[in-house]
């Protein structure tokens, strides 16, 4: 698979890092850096893009000016692309009806559009969490979120400690965040496990919003560090120790008090 990965900034350039150093044999992973300062309206949106592309069959838009959602139609067109992730880890990047407004121009020219939000929410069938939930059918995008979307891990635990032996990374999250998470949960309590899973993505440079999103009521990089936690307690939940609290004053049946 052929992945053009559009960047403007920081945010794109650790992405592409990471895709690179993880990606599966055969991905070849190409990078366009857009303009900085784009205008939010362009009546030639060619102007701003090279002539010649490479041929891919993904696009991956990491802009970080809501400018780009302008260049991304001719772009697929200038590359051939048949499907495009638009993450809205940043409502400022890439506001809801600009979202709402590329999709329809990408389906007009046949491309299909994803816009998971938060990134790491993007999994082979759906992106988004709770009731903004979406589902999805394209094969480009999922074989792309076979590797890189929603975290999931495979936590090996010793049943006499309790401790994380091992910790693998089946998906990572397209930052890196999940691999990050996976070694520093190593020799882990598994008690303790989902509290430092939190706090380890909580100090890894997550890139989704800090600011309140409407749709969440939430932060988006707290709706990030909860996947990742939801993740690992799904794994480690055979193991958790079952507290039960008894009322102050209950007695027990059969009790002489």
């Amino acid at each position: 698979m052929r992945i053009l990965v559009i960047t403007q900034g920081e945010y794109g350039k650790r992405m592409v890092q990471n895709l690179r150093a993880h990606a599966p044999p055969g991905w070849v992973i190409e990078e366009w850096l857009a303009p900085e300062n784009l205008p939010l309206v362009m009546d030639y949106p060619e102007e701003y893009i090279p002539d010649v592309l490479p041929p891919v069959d993904l696009i991956l838009s990491l802009g970080e000016n809501p400018g780009v959602a302008e260049l991304i139609p001719e772009i697929a067109k200038r590359t051939g692309a048949r499907a495009a992730i638009v993450p809205i880890d940043r409502k400022e990047w890439m506001p809801k009806g600009l979202a709402r407004q590329l999709g329809h121009w990408l389906e007009d020219i046949g491309v299909t559009a994803v816009f998971p939000k938060p990134l790491c929410s993007l999994t082979e069938t759906h992106y988004n969490v709770g009731r903004h939930r979406v589902e999805y059918h394209h094969d480009l995008v999922a074989e792309f979120a076979r590797f890189f979307g929603r975290p999931r891990f495979i936590l090996t635990v010793d049943p006499s400690s309790k401790a994380i032996v091992e910790a693998k990374v089946e998906r990572d999250a397209v930052c890196g965040c999940a691999r990050h998470v996976a070694a520093g949960l190593v020799g882990v309590n598994v008690d303790e496990a989902e509290f430092q899973a939190g706090m380890l993505h909580h100090h890894y440079p997550c890139l989704a919003a800090m600011g309140i999103d409407e749709d969440f009521a939430d932060t988006l990089m707290h709706v990030s560090g909860n996947i990742a936690k939801e993740e690992v307690k799904a794994q480690i939940k055979p193991y958790l120790t079952i507290q039960y609290f008894v009322p102050h004053g209950r007695v027990e049946e059969g009790s002489d008090e």
